[in-house]
């Protein structure tokens, strides 16, 4: 329901729903009824939303309402704002524009991903950054090169994907560069990180450097192993991969890093007591 019906409109006083009673042509006051809402209750309706408009002026409370009624159209509905708005408080601004912005980013998702209007709502709820980046300069740049490295299924949404698409070309090209300075070539590079595409998401000294550093100065284990295996970057180096290492060694085996990460604990350590 929207602002105007859920304020404005009072229940009938005739419960009789006979249209005869009053002829065929008499309107029903919801249709009718209009009145421009009180700055009061606009603001709660918003609060009601998660949308904090409190010191706005009356012009942007409107447009704040312009963007709603927009979001609803393309299928969002009260339950999603909150997290819009507290993730992504620019969706509501007098900076995002319907014509400009909002409106060309979800078509984005039809055109080019083939999504239907429930995956581009699905997508925009995954990361809703997504609803204010730039169609040419962001998100077709990003889709096109994710497709030029054989990533698959990006019209899919997944909270990987969400986040893949709004990511910039030079921060995933800056992964491939971090492989390229160990000594892989481009082609190596570029394979691992579409064999395992959560790598662009993943900080190079918070995860992918000191993964390196303990797989060859710890492990004593080729960097080849990582080209075939990238998924080792999804592993935790604490909870998985560490304390998996040790126990091996101290048994003086040695097995191939698939087989040491991606069983369960409880199959890891009943294979190897």
């Amino acid at each position: 329901m929207d602002l105007i019906h859920s304020l404005s409109s009072p229940p009938n006083p005739n419960p009789n729903p006979n249209p005869k009673i009053h002829g065929s042509s008499s309107p029903n006051p919801r249709h009718f009824l209009r009145f421009r809402p009180s700055r009061r209750q606009i603001v709660l309706y918003l609060k009601n939303l998660g949308i904090d408009t409190t010191a706005d002026s009356p012009e942007s409370l409107h447009w704040t309402l312009s963007i709603v009624d927009f979001l609803k159209s393309k299928g969002f509905d009260d339950r999603h704002f909150p997290r819009l708005a507290s993730v992504c408080p620019r969706i509501f601004s007098s900076s995002s524009d319907v014509d400009r912005i909002l409106a060309p980013a979800l078509s984005f998702f039809s055109s080019d991903l083939s999504a239907s209007p429930d995956q581009a709502r699905d997508f925009i709820i995954l990361c809703p950054d997504l609803l204010i980046s730039s169609v040419d300069y962001r998100l077709r740049p990003t889709l096109d090169f994710l497709q030029e490295l054989g990533i698959k299924n990006l019209g899919i949404p997944s909270n990987l994907n969400a986040h893949l698409l709004n990511t910039p070309v030079e921060k995933l090209m800056a992964k491939i560069r971090f492989f390229e300075g160990l000594g892989l070539s481009y082609e190596e590079s570029a394979g691992m990180c579409a064999r395992c595409p959560a790598i662009f998401g993943y900080g190079v000294e918070s995860n992918l450097r000191p993964k390196v550093e303990y797989l060859v100065y710890m492990m004593r284990r080729p960097l080849e192993e990582v080209k075939d295996f990238p998924q080792y970057f999804a592993f935790s180096l604490k909870k998985r991969i560490a304390p998996r290492h040790l126990h091996l060694k101290e048994r003086g085996i040695r097995i191939p890093l698939r087989k040491m990460l991606f069983y369960s604990d409880e199959k890891f350590y009943a294979k190897w007591k």
